[in-house]
């Protein structure tokens, strides 16, 4: 096991905590004993564990009928991956009264702009065990779905986001959801709002090159950073009640950057390994802008600006920026289809 004296400050010392990113057992029971609070997943993800590891899990497969779709065997074996991680960090759901202890299910990425479906789908995900986080894009339809979701007292983790109008549209339908609750008598889902903060670095470096934009690669590095910390703030102004969660990350400077900051750490075994190399004391930065100058030469990349700014994008629009649709169609390409196509 691992000593990870940073991960263990961040979640004893700050206002943070983190989740674990990936679905292989053994790294998340070493990441729960470094104090990770939770677990994200997505069909990437449990493609990546279904393959890595088949001896483990072919024996709780070997139950499926044959019969089955693949859409509807992709399905199921999500199911027993993701129930039998949801037991690993079960015990943390029980001890914080349902605060903490969550693992993601993500509906069928395929079905991004399809609401209903991916409603219907939630309240199966929801019933695979008491501390499953339903994962939803943030597309106007998935948006729908949130907004329902937490409503009906259904915790969700908003994915596919990069920008602060995805983020603050996140925050609105959360608090809609929050007061339709209310009203109604239910205690309402908790919402998780992801900022893949080195996917959007990746895409605007994409972007750049390609219009030989005079940006550093030092400031293509803090865009994540840049969008994340203005959606914090403006949650902090506006009083919203969803939790921000950075992912995707390239680099421990984009973990750094934000300590200190009421959010969930998303956070993959290769950053865990990067941040255990660094000396102590560990100091919280999540109070330092990124530098005006910086934020100047990224502006002359204009999707940049449709991620910085609150108002850069409509929800209608979130489902054709680039990134989102680049990791949707990693998600499909990469996790739901070989999983489908998986020979129990």
């Amino acid at each position: 096991m691992s000593n990870n004296k940073y991960l263990q400050w961040s979640y004893k010392d700050t206002q943070a905590d983190w989740w674990h990113d990936s679905a292989i057992v053994e790294e998340l029971e070493d990441a729960i004993a470094n104090g990770a609070v939770g677990l994200t997943t997505n069909p990437l993800l449990i493609k990546l564990s279904l393959f890595a590891k088949p001896d483990f899990w072919r024996p709780m497969l070997k139950d499926i009928p044959a019969s089955l779709s693949p859409t509807a065997k992709a399905e199921e074996i999500a199911r027993i991956i993701t129930t039998h991680l949801a037991g690993k960090l079960l015990p943390i759901f029980e001890k914080t009264n349902g605060e903490k202890g969550f693992v993601c299910a993500q509906v069928n990425p395929t079905k991004a702009g399809d609401a209903g479906y991916m409603l219907d789908m939630a309240r199966r995900l929801a019933k695979w065990a008491p501390n499953i986080c339903i994962k939803l894009p943030v597309t106007a339809a998935g948006l729908e779905v949130l907004e329902e979701c937490v409503a009906e007292g259904l915790s969700v983790c908003a994915t596919a986001g990069f920008t602060v109008p995805q983020a603050l549209a996140i925050a609105e339908r959360h608090m809609k959801g929050l007061a339709r609750a209310g009203k109604d008598g239910v205690k309402p889902g908790k919402c998780f709002a992801v900022v893949m903060v080195g996917r959007l670095d990746d895409y605007l470096r994409d972007v750049a090159h390609d219009r030989k934009a005079e940006v550093k690669e030092s400031d293509i590095i803090q865009s994540g950073t840049a969008v994340i910390k203005r959606a914090y703030k403006l949650f902090k102004e506006r009083d919203y009640k969803a939790i921000l969660m950075p992912a995707g990350m390239r680099g421990h400077y984009h973990l750094t950057t934000l300590a200190g900051a009421a959010m969930s750490m998303s956070v993959a075994p290769k950053i865990a390994g990067m941040v255990l190399e660094l000396p102590e004391p560990f100091v919280e930065h999540i109070q330092e802008p990124v530098a005006a100058d910086v934020i100047d030469r990224l502006k002359t990349i204009p999707e940049f600006v449709r991620a910085y700014e609150p108002d850069g994008m409509k929800p209608a629009d979130f489902i054709t920026y680039g990134v989102v649709q680049r990791t949707l169609s990693q998600f499909v390409e990469a996790g739901w289809l070989p999983v489908e196509a998986y020979q129990l």
